[in-house]
């Protein structure tokens, strides 16, 4: 007996901000039927009436074929979910779809970061909000603007039923919008989450004008943290070598375009976290991470000087100046 491939033909986003919007214009591209779930009354008037989302990422023409809709029961009939409410929003978003989620229409976790309070990554709060929903997770370096606007990025999608994760790939790809397969999520989600806490760092060093060689460092020397991190919570230290770990990690700590990172370069040219944080609409998920990383890693038992100094920082514990001055005058080490 033949068993036939896995199909979706309509897919369902929750959450439409930056992201979930580029994701909504690469499912239409992708010949899928798109419903993207708002929040926000006027960004649902503004997609449907002018194809575009004036709020989080004007001047993109949207794609005519994408419905927007503000009720998570209109998302029923969708046999693929993405998953794109921020981080400390998710558990919430998936728990009032539950209801209403389509009988074993899997859920791709869209989102980056460690809840607070309960330390747990994303495909824990999922595995409690959606008992028994298959689950996948995509992460990668992936500007939404650049996304959105049709420009090339490849991402991993991971998935511990393999074959599931073959066909969710299989739906999205198009040819600027390249997925990459792996069955480790633990990996792939761990490096979205600490990436966006280096960013700041990284951002900081930016205001700073330390130079280019203390941003490689940081780089580097994030990324030892991030990988002994992922691996303590049982990731393979290769996932995160790829795209969803060292690839994110590098384009979110090298432009200012990332909003973690501009959080950071305000922070280090002598803003409040309240100034650097003015007038944004869209997350910058390292802000809420970074004190949940903290803890996690303290929890684990993993050193993570860079995260660390990031969340003491945020917290008002430490001003920018001391904890650079901390961290310069750390013990000398082998790098291994």
């Amino acid at each position: 007996m033949t068993l036939q491939p896995m199909t979706f033909e309509k897919v369902g986003v929750i959450g439409a901000g930056a992201w979930g919007t580029a994701l909504a214009q690469v499912a239409a591209r992708a010949g899928l039927a798109v419903t993207l779930q708002a929040r926000e009354p006027e960004v649902v008037a503004a997609i449907n009436d002018t194809h575009e989302n004036a709020v989080f990422l004007p001047g993109i023409a949207l794609e005519p074929g994408i419905k927007a809709v503000a009720d998570l029961a209109d998302l029923a009939d969708c046999d693929l979910i993405l998953a794109v409410a921020p981080a400390q929003h998710l558990r919430a978003a998936l728990t009032a779809f539950a209801p209403h989620r389509k009988a074993g229409a899997p859920v791709v976790l869209c989102s980056k970061g460690v809840e607070q309070g309960s330390l747990k990554l994303m495909t824990e709060v999922a595995a409690e909000a959606l008992p028994g929903a298959p689950i996948a997770v995509l992460s990668g370096p992936s500007f939404a603007g650049e996304v959105a606007r049709n420009l090339p990025a490849a991402v991993t999608l991971a998935c511990e039923d393999e074959a599931l994760g073959r066909a969710i790939a299989e739906a999205i790809a198009i040819p600027t919008f390249r997925p990459y397969t792996a069955n480790d999520l633990i990996g792939a989600e761990a490096g979205g989450a600490v990436k966006n806490v280096l960013a700041i760092a990284c951002g900081i060093v930016e205001g700073k004008g330390l130079g280019r060689n203390a941003h490689a460092t940081v780089i580097t020397r994030g990324f030892a943290e991030l990988t002994r991190l992922a691996v303590a919570l049982g990731a393979r230290p290769e996932t995160v070598a790829g795209l969803c770990g060292l690839g994110d990690l590098v384009l979110t700590c090298s432009s200012p375009q990332s909003r973690n990172m501009s959080v950071g370069l305000a922070l280090g040219q002598g803003l409040t976290l309240e100034q650097a944080l003015a007038g944004k609409v869209s997350v910058a998920e390292g802000v809420a991470s970074a004190p949940a990383v903290r803890a996690l890693a303290r929890k684990v038992g993993v050193e993570a000087p860079i995260c660390e100094a990031v969340a003491a920082i945020l917290a008002g514990e430490v001003a920018v100046d001391a904890a650079i001055a901390g961290l310069l005058s750390r013990p000398l080490k082998p790098e291994a």
